[in-house]
């Protein structure tokens, strides 16, 4: 029930992505204790990001919906977890912004959770 949806200045490959997807999904699972089977992820590649008024070569929003609420210190944590994933590709964190959106009513399979 969480969904995370990556946008990136920089190019991926299939592999990278799906090597991406994993990482994201791990943090946000253990972060906000969350089970992996219900953690959908977007990742979208190559797209142009601005910061401050100018264009980003490495950048990248990551927003991440979930239902109900998390705590600050679990964003924090979670915020430092995904800086840390994105330098490994080359993404530092002054051009990363996370945010964070508590859903009341979530749907999935014909009902509500």
């Amino acid at each position: 029930m969480p969904y995370i949806e990556a946008k990136l200045s920089i190019k991926l490959d299939d592999n990278q992505k799906s090597e991406l997807q994993t990482k994201l999904t791990d943090v946000v699972s253990r972060d906000f204790s969350k089970p992996k089977a219900y953690i959908m992820a977007n990742i979208e590649d190559d797209k142009s990001l601005y910061m401050a008024e100018r264009k980003l070569d490495k950048g990248a929003y990551i927003s991440v919906k979930l239902l109900g609420l998390a705590t600050k210190p679990a964003c924090q944590n979670l915020t430092k977890n995904i800086c840390e994933i994105l330098s490994n590709y080359g993404i530092d964190g002054s051009n990363v912004y996370v945010t964070y959106h508590p859903v009341d009513l979530w749907g999935w399979n014909g009902s509500m959770f």
